[in-house]
């Protein structure tokens, strides 16, 4: 049997997510708290400022609830996996559980990442729903709406459009004329994992040189080539992972053909492991 632990990006989080695990970390939330300037307890179970929703506290706190799941999951008992991926926010999870860093650099990372990635506005994103993506790119070239990129790759009938807000609202009745089951506009100020994000995916590169990263001790799924990472990749694909496409379906596709794969989403909530049934 292959263990591989899938780790939830961006979308996942909710209000009363991480239950007890603060109070079974206090150091490590001790060190969040310092870290973040505010409470990540009081954030991810009250929410008081409404600001989970928002892309620079959702990231920094999915990613802490993401890290002390595994934990809790691993501390005492032989449950380290053979493979590990994340979609998105979710693959820096997996590198922490890699051990290619720290889980307060990996905090850092995420926090600035979020800092970078909301300072993006105009942009938007929609899930195209009973469409293959071949066919979605087909229609986006017909009606001249080239100007929107494939952002996520979660399913066989999912797919995520991304690109400039006016674009992706007037593609809309588009994929409604060529026969969408759904086409559903996300709550997000920018065009994440698009052409439009290469000033922040710069910025990003910039924060990363003052890092040194250690080997995988786990094989990582990378988002940006759908195969492990290699020795010398590691900060390439964090960087190149903010402007290219999350490509979820060969990732699952690969770890699929590893012996008796078993699949375990570490996290709140339960949106990949529906995307992993879709797939398979």
């Amino acid at each position: 049997m292959t263990k591989i632990y899938v780790f939830p990006g961006q979308g996942s989080q909710s209000p009363g997510m991480g239950g007890e695990l603060f109070d079974q970390f206090p150091e490590l939330v001790k060190q969040t708290d310092e870290v973040l300037g505010c409470s990540i307890k009081d954030l991810c179970l009250n929410d008081p400022d409404k600001r989970l929703g928002q892309t620079d506290y959702t990231q920094p706190a999915l990613y802490i609830v993401n890290a002390l799941t595994y934990l809790s999951k691993t501390e005492n008992f032989d449950l380290r996996p053979d493979f590990v991926a994340g979609h998105s926010l979710g693959e820096y999870n997996a590198l922490f559980a890699a051990g290619v860093f720290d889980f307060i650099t990996g905090l850092k990372l995420v926090q600035r990442r979020g800092q970078i990635m909301v300072k993006v506005t105009g942009g938007g994103m929609a899930a195209v729903i009973g469409m293959q993506p071949d066919k979605i790119k087909q229609v986006l070239k017909d009606a001249s709406f080239e100007s929107i990129d494939i952002a996520n790759l979660n399913s066989p009938k999912q797919t995520v459009i991304s690109g400039r807000k006016e674009d992706i609202d007037a593609v809309k009745t588009v994929f409604e004329d060529a026969g969408v089951r759904l086409f559903i506009p996300l709550k997000v100020s920018g065009a994440f994992h698009s052409r439009y994000m290469q000033e922040a995916q710069n910025e990003f590169a910039d924060f990363l040189k003052s890092f040194e990263f250690q080997p995988v001790q786990i094989p990582v799924i990378a988002n940006y080539t759908a195969v492990p990472y290699q020795g010398t990749e590691t900060v390439n694909n964090m960087v190149q992972q903010i402007s290219s496409p999350v490509r979820w379906v060969e990732s699952i596709q690969y770890l699929k053909q590893q012996p008796e794969p078993e699949f375990e989403e570490v996290g709140p909530g339960n949106v990949l492991t529906k995307l992993i049934k879709q797939i398979t």
